[in-house]
């Protein structure tokens, strides 16, 4: 049973780093300052950013060992989630894709429990 919640995760993983590949090319595309780094070949882990502008930073960061998604302004963190809330907060910039928003545009959901 472990194998095999062992392999599901790797695929998970390797899932995850390929979807934020595209969303950077596609972010790219729409006029973002956006990439995604991976190590090796093997497509275990990535780092992900984004910048919104405004001094706006998303970093989204996945491996083998967890997932974080960060939001910065100003070089200060609004908001720091993981595990599924992280993944769940890229739904948001899929819709930057999806609704044709412009970066200019974009006004993130901060929720208020993720402020410091």
């Amino acid at each position: 049973m472990f194998l095999r919640l062992a392999e599901q995760h790797r695929q998970f993983v390797q899932d995850l780093v390929m979807n934020l590949q595209a969303m950077a090319i596609v972010l790219e595309n729409r006029g973002y300052l956006a990439s995604c780094y991976t190590c090796g070949g093997q497509m275990n882990s990535a780092s992900f950013m984004v910048s919104l502008g405004d001094n706006h930073l998303i970093r989204f960061l996945v491996s083998d060992y967890g997932i974080t998604w960060t939001e910065m302004r100003d070089d200060r963190e609004l908001m720091k989630l993981e595990g599924a809330e992280a993944i769940s907060q890229l739904q948001e910039l899929a819709n930057l894709v999806k609704f044709h928003i412009e970066p200019s545009d974009y006004r993130p959901a901060v929720p208020a429990q993720s402020l410091h």
